[in-house]
């Protein structure tokens, strides 16, 4: 039986991953992907930059550049992928909402413990935000096979990346697990359109932890270090 995608249900996936495409090529008109000028331009997440030069814009643009082709594509596989179920599952706009703020959210973890000497971009704190997500709402769940089933598969597939992190280079780990902590609790908060949400209590809840978290991160954030 032939299938089609249909459009309608994940144009925001489609949207996010042409976003990408389009700055990635910018960037390479730029000057290229791996040169620290061009990514700096652009919006590359620099804790000194954030700090010292107030630029905290670079906390939300920081997830739309990428620092190679290889990082692009393997981060754009995989938002696909999560995209196909978790955008119908969402809704558009709250999908949007927690693949957008994970970023943030990420990159706050990043300013807190990272490096300040470092520069770091790339779309992997959204995309672990949507692991985050869908491991909130498999939670929530558990008595549905299919949708407690993707929260344990999206649960393993996070923490396989973070282990993978350890040993890899310049990879920016804090940015990773930021971003599955604020898809988490941003989850729990907003819902989603046709499945069971949280009690209210638990949207309270995750609702102060996300604050005490920005709140938290800024405050060490705003100390650079040398």
């Amino acid at each position: 039986m032939n299938r089609k995608l249909n459009f309608n249900t994940t144009f925001v996936t489609f949207g996010i991953l042409i976003v990408l495409l389009v700055v990635f090529i910018v960037e390479i008109f730029m000057g290229g992907s791996e040169n620290n000028y061009t990514l700096m331009k652009m919006g590359a997440m620099s804790n000194y930059a954030v700090v010292a030069g107030n630029q905290w814009w670079r906390l939300f643009t920081a997830q739309f550049l990428h620092i190679g082709v290889l990082h692009l594509v393997s981060n754009a596989v995989i938002i696909y992928y999560m995209g196909q179920y978790m955008e119908p599952m969402l809704g558009h706009l709250r999908f949007l909402l927690v693949y957008l703020l994970s970023g943030i959210g990420g990159n706050l973890l990043s300013l807190a413990l990272g490096s300040d000497k470092v520069i770091s971009a790339g779309a992997s704190t959204a995309l672990f935000g949507l692991f985050g997500a869908m491991t909130a709402i498999g939670l929530r769940n558990m008595k549905n096979p299919m949708i407690s089933y993707l929260g344990r598969q999206a649960f393993v597939l996070a923490i396989v990346n973070i282990a993978l992190d350890l040993f890899a280079p310049n990879i920016d780990i804090q940015g990773h697990i930021g971003g599955f902590i604020a898809g988490f609790l941003l989850a729990i908060i907003v819902g989603d359109r046709t499945m069971r949400k949280y009690n209210p209590k638990w949207r309270v809840v995750a609702a102060a932890v996300l604050i005490v978290y920005v709140v938290w991160t800024v405050r060490l954030g705003m100390v650079v270090k040398f």
